[in-house]
């Protein structure tokens, strides 16, 4: 899976103010989470946020938001944080704007979220400069500006925040705002990632086993990967599956794979998923079942992917761990295939041609072997054209060139929506 991402970091803290104190009940209170006391810092601090003081309204709606010593409550912590936050603390400036984000406690409005992170951003607070970063770069609240966002990364990055390392990373890597320089977006990649944030992580070994800013380098990818899995990245997980399975800075090792697999796709993976599924019919490093293989299938397939419900449509048509049901591989095949999945459009033309599942049709079959021999290669490119060549014989000219339209109309702009 090459796929490198954004994220939004929300970040919700206990702080207390810098410079000299005098022992109190707010220090006390900071003494008593210290040792994982959260009720009686909760006591003491109550009193002194009830009185006005904003650093211990702050730790409360922390508390309201985590579940501290009191019963999880966002509302609660939103009170809080919002008579903080109107005193100018910047933490809780930021940790207002996450509630807004995620919509806890309040209805979620990135407008609303943007004005705290940008009131707590422009006091120096990493965490909000990192976060308003993540909305211009994803145009929440505001308009999307790269520019910008680069600007917040930046801001955040030097501060050493560790997710706006990585975001900042990136930027680089996708060449947004920036001119695209892989060497840079690994610097950045290398700083997240060493201080355990689990996406760079991932990202950095992702530029190793592409090669791209570094040499190529599979152990080191294996590595890193490492790291992010342990840390239960999805992805992670899913990448260093992959590298087993192919013998691929490892030795090979298809159990140690399937380990990788489900670990990923049980936190909902669709391409882990996926994996898991397909070995499950090939028996590779698990005993072939078939109906485990169905199950995985569809898991990913109900999350769209186009691989899952291609094979999951396969699966129906072979009565392979389901009861034989060409209707329901039809209608996988065409939501597969819908998505530009080259081996879904063949099979649903096969589907046409032969008259299984839906009305037989030599005209919508010519058109999906059309549209996979134009993507396949190799034999499966061949064996699509084959099948277009011997539908193609059942038409007449006028019919031929119909179907040829019908193709091209099928593939404006990729979009694939008028193939029905």
């Amino acid at each position: 899976m090459n796929k490198i991402l954004v994220t939004l970091l929300i970040g919700l803290m206990l702080t207390i103010s810098g410079g000299i104190v005098r022992a109190g009940p707010f220090e006390d209170g900071v003494a008593a989470t210290g040792r994982g006391d959260y009720v009686t810092a909760l006591r003491l601090w109550r009193p002194l946020a009830e009185q006005g003081n904003a650093l211990a309204q702050k730790n409360l709606g922390v508390m309201y938001a985590q579940g501290q010593g009191v019963t999880q409550d966002y509302k609660e912590a939103v009170k809080w944080y919002r008579l903080s936050a109107e005193q100018g603390d910047a933490g809780a400036q930021s940790n207002l704007g996450a509630m807004y984000a995620q919509g806890q406690g309040v209805t979620q409005n990135y407008k609303e979220a943007v004005k705290w992170f940008r009131l707590s951003a422009e006091q120096g607070d990493a965490g909000a400069q990192s976060n308003l970063g993540a909305m211009y770069a994803q145009g929440q609240g505001v308009t999307q500006n790269y520019k910008e966002a680069v600007k917040w990364y930046r801001l955040s990055a030097e501060l050493g925040y560790a997710g706006a390392q990585s975001n900042l990373g990136v930027m680089y890597a996708q060449g947004q705002w920036v001119t695209q320089d892989y060497k840079e977006a690994v610097k950045w990649y290398r700083l997240s990632a060493e201080q355990g944030y689990s996406l760079a992580q991932f990202n950095l070994g992702l530029m190793y086993e592409k090669g791209q800013g570094v040499t190529q380098d599979y152990k080191e990818a294996v590595k890193w990967y490492r790291l992010g899995a342990e840390q239960g990245y999805s992805l992670a997980q899913f990448n260093l599956g992959v590298m087993y399975a192919n013998g691929q800075g490892v030795t090979q090792d298809y159990r140690e794979a399937v380990k990788l697999y489900r670990l990923s796709a049980e936190q909902g993976y669709s391409l882990a998923q996926f994996n898991l599924g397909l070995v499950y019919t090939q028996g590779q490093g698990v005993t072939q079942d078939y109906r485990e293989a169905v199950k995985w299938y569809r898991l990913g397939a109900e999350q769209a992917d186009a691989g899952a419900q291609n094979n999951l449509g396969l699966m129906y048509v072979q009565g392979q761990g389901v009861t034989q049901d060409y209707k329901k591989a039809v209608k996988w095949y065409r939501l597969s295939a819908k998505q530009g999945n080259a081996g879904a459009q063949n099979n649903l033309g096969v589907m046409y041609e032969k008259g299984q599942g839906v009305a037989q049709n030599y005209l919508r079959a010519h058109m999906w072997f059309n549209l996979a021999a134009s993507k396949l290669i190799g034999d499966e490119a061949q064996q699509a054209t084959n099948n277009r060549d011997t539908v193609a014989k059942h038409l007449t000219p006028a019919q031929l060139a119909r179907a040829q339209k019908m193709a091209r109309q099928c593939e404006v702009r990729r979009s694939f929506k008028n193939c029905d």
